[in-house]
């Protein structure tokens, strides 16, 4: 019996919503006796603007400084073991991981997550990133930069936000990358702490 990803992701994303979380990712890896599902979580965008708000009046105590509001995913231990509790419950009733022996982790994204949709783009503009591309881009599949712009299509990264390393270094020919999205291979944040 084959592993229906898809009906897991809508199942996650129903479990989700009655905890007020959004799913960011999913992932299942390992095989034979060493499967583990991860599902990454975060609070919804009512629960992400509460918590930009508490953020600016500087009302949350426990928030990380220095770190801004929109890179914070709000989930709390607790919201992962409740989310967990009740999609694992979900899984083994509805059997949707053939199987007897599987993990299931959930956390959050973490300040260094991947890029995943359109939207994510749109959200973190501003943020440093780091992008690898399929197919090189000014002689290059790595960048380190500031996500200046996206308009849909392309990411506009600039570059002279950090200092480049190694052969990155070698082939900046410009301040600013522009990359078309349907030549990300893969994305994530990098942390400004």
């Amino acid at each position: 019996m084959a592993l229906q990803i898809e009906t897991i992701r809508a199942t996650a994303d129903r479990v989700a919503a009655s905890h007020s979380l959004e799913i960011v990712d999913l992932e299942f890896t390992g095989g034979a006796k060493h499967r583990a599902l991860r599902v990454f979580v975060e609070k919804d965008a009512a629960g992400r603007a509460k918590l930009a708000a508490e953020a600016a009046a500087n009302e949350a105590a426990d928030l990380p400084k220095g770190v801004p509001a929109e890179l914070l995913s709000g989930v709390t231990h607790e919201d992962c073991a409740a989310f967990a509790r009740d999609f694992g419950t979900v899984l083994d009733v509805e059997d949707l991981i053939p199987g007897a022996e599987y993990t299931l982790e959930v956390s959050s994204p973490g300040l260094e997550r991947k890029l995943l949709r359109p939207a994510d783009y749109e959200r973190f503009r501003g943020s440093l990133a780091k992008v690898q591309t399929f197919t090189p881009v000014a002689n290059n599949r790595h960048f380190t930069g500031r996500l200046t712009a996206f308009d849909g299509i392309q990411l506009t990264l600039d570059l002279s936000a950090i200092k480049q390393k190694g052969k990155a270094k070698k082939h900046i020919s410009s301040e600013t990358v522009e990359i078309p999205l349907a030549n990300v291979e893969k994305a994530n944040l990098v942390a400004e702490i």
